[in-house]
């Protein structure tokens, strides 16, 4: 639906980078690897959005970095608006507001760094019942056409290993940062 609304595949594909998750930070030369698109039309989509004031940039060195205005109007719909196309909404509905023994809950891998995917790797801490986890991932990838994968840890595990393990792109989703 999405691409119905922004008929600009690069514009989507900066503002799932920017508004998914609030710690992605670009500059061109990356970004044009990143997407495999001509670095002409991804500044072109640059300026637009911060000329609406969605991005701001600042220098570092030689490289302008971009990240999503986060004291934007919008800001806080156009996010919502991108968990909703992620899928990544009803997975927080269906899966983890429905886990009691849930401590934190992460987006990681393509998603929690911009990139859209047709899977959601999630990492879960808690002590959880299993099974009872697979039927809500199932009924949730029922409900979005995504495959969502899971990584559980029990919490000593995640402290052990926290800092490697959020050493990666990742959105905090649920609970205890």
């Amino acid at each position: 639906m999405l691409q119905t609304l922004i008929t600009s595949k690069t514009r989507i594909k900066l503002l799932l980078k920017f508004f998914l998750n609030i710690q992605n930070r670009g500059y061109l030369k990356k970004l044009e690897v990143e997407f495999a698109d001509s670095s002409n039309g991804i500044r072109l989509e640059l300026n637009r959005l911060e000329e609406a004031g969605l991005l701001v940039s600042q220098l570092q060195g030689n490289k302008k970095m971009y990240q999503a205005n986060t004291h934007n109007a919008i800001y806080k719909e156009l996010h919502s608006l991108l968990l909703k196309h992620t899928g990544i909404d009803q997975v927080i509905d269906q899966v983890l507001n429905q886990l009691g023994e849930l401590q934190s809950a992460y987006l990681t891998g393509a998603l929690a760094r911009g990139i859209d995917a047709h899977n959601i790797e999630i990492m879960l801490v808690g002590d959880l019942n299993e099974s009872y986890l697979q039927q809500l991932i199932t009924k949730a990838e029922g409900l979005i056409q995504k495959k969502i994968t899971y990584h559980l840890y029990n919490s000593l595990e995640f402290q052990i290993q926290k800092a490697d393990l959020l050493a990666n792109a990742h959105l905090h989703l649920f609970g205890e940062a």
